[in-house]
């Protein structure tokens, strides 16, 4: 499984609603996960983000509802739905390659947790075994941690795995690497073209 976690965002391209900016990463992000094979996608939001969650998931697609933005929280509430492994990215990288999912996934087959770095602050996403290991920190992916911070933490350092990074949508200088070239991102991509930003 691999849950989109609704975290905040807090910067939008001028002349673009921060709202609807939010909602155009996360129907990305979502209708990427819905095409890829052999996933079940889901989205984790708290109360208050549980219409955007909704709006934005394709129809049968699970919705968690947890307390915090919390990669953990998301880990129970999929352990919950009887997975045994899973996987909590970002909501703000549109253009995030499938490929890079499938590397988050594939250390789970010898390793306890995977950690997908950032290329900025913060991470792209964590995968784990279910239920969680008692010994992962609580992880909130804006938070300044990366594979380096959770290795202590374990029992064996080895238990965790680093997968490429990516880059997520966070500022003027994320907005500049976009690939116009590269498929998908439709709802971003028309948001943009919309405001005058993509060439």
């Amino acid at each position: 499984m691999i849950v989109v976690l609704l975290t905040q965002v807090t910067w939008a391209p001028p002349g673009i609603e921060l709202e609807k900016w939010r909602h155009a990463l996360a129907e990305d992000v979502v209708d990427l996960l819905a095409t890829l094979n052999e996933v079940d996608p889901a989205i984790a939001a708290t109360p208050a983000d549980r219409p955007l969650a909704e709006a934005v998931a394709w129809p049968s697609m699970q919705v968690y509802e947890v307390p915090s933005t919390t990669v953990n929280a998301t880990f129970a509430a999929a352990a919950a739905d009887g997975y045994d492994q899973a996987a909590v990215i970002a909501a703000d990288v549109p253009d995030l390659p499938g490929l890079i999912l499938g590397k988050l996934f594939r250390p789970l087959t010898t390793k306890t947790v995977a950690v997908a770095p950032n290329e900025g602050p913060g991470l792209l996403g964590v995968a784990s075994r279910l239920p969680a290991p008692d010994w992962l920190p609580e992880l909130d992916l804006d938070g300044d941690v990366a594979a380096t911070t959770i290795r202590p933490h374990a029992p064996n350092p080895a238990e965790v795995a680093t997968a490429p990074p990516w880059r997520r949508l966070r500022g003027p200088a994320d907005l500049a690497t976009l690939d116009q070239a590269v498929e998908g991102w439709d709802a971003t991509r028309a948001l943009l073209s919309g405001g005058g930003l993509s060439g």
